[in-house]
């Protein structure tokens, strides 16, 4: 499922919605610049009684999705690249919320970290999403379009060795 990530151990279901342009739900490309609602579902009960902030940040060095925490923590100025941040919190419920509205189309990398209430140990997840139309660089668009072409070059060479022959 594209929609789960995995924070250390902890795992959640992540979903993006879009309320004033369409009733889908995202977790990969988000088509319209707009307001935009994420939701973590918590998968762990520990979550629960974790404090977990969510950050986003413009993906201004490239890393699309093989972004990771490593690539984060080397980043010189990560206020600079950050559109939006949502302090720790805890969440009862098991639902996080946070809502951002885009001013640009482009890739960004979702950052949620999670600190254990007892240990004080961070986990985190590093995820990248891109905002304002579907990324041509993705795989759930981009194996459709491959598909397509050799379908297509395929039927052109069975036409053109038919001519011959």
């Amino acid at each position: 499922d594209l929609c789960v990530i995995n924070i250390g151990f902890l795992r959640a279901h992540f979903t993006i919605f879009q309320p004033e342009d369409s009733d889908r739900e995202f977790c990969e490309d988000v088509p319209k610049v707009s307001r935009s609602i994420f939701i973590m579902e918590y998968l762990h009960d520990l979550l629960r009684t974790t404090p977990v902030d969510f950050r986003i940040i413009r993906d201004a060095t490239g890393f699309g999705r093989f972004a990771n925490w490593n690539d984060i923590q080397a980043l010189d100025d990560l206020e600079a690249v950050t559109v939006y941040y949502q302090p720790p919190q805890t969440e009862p419920s098991g639902y996080f919320r946070a809502a951002h509205s885009f001013k640009q189309r482009g890739d960004y990398i979702g950052i949620v970290t999670a600190q254990h209430p007892d240990t004080g140990r961070q986990y985190n997840a590093v995820f990248y999403f891109h905002v304002g139309g579907y990324n041509l660089r993705s795989p759930a668009l981009l194996i459709p379009l491959i598909t397509l072409l050799a379908a297509v070059l395929a039927t052109l060479l069975y036409f053109s060795h038919r001519r011959e022959g």
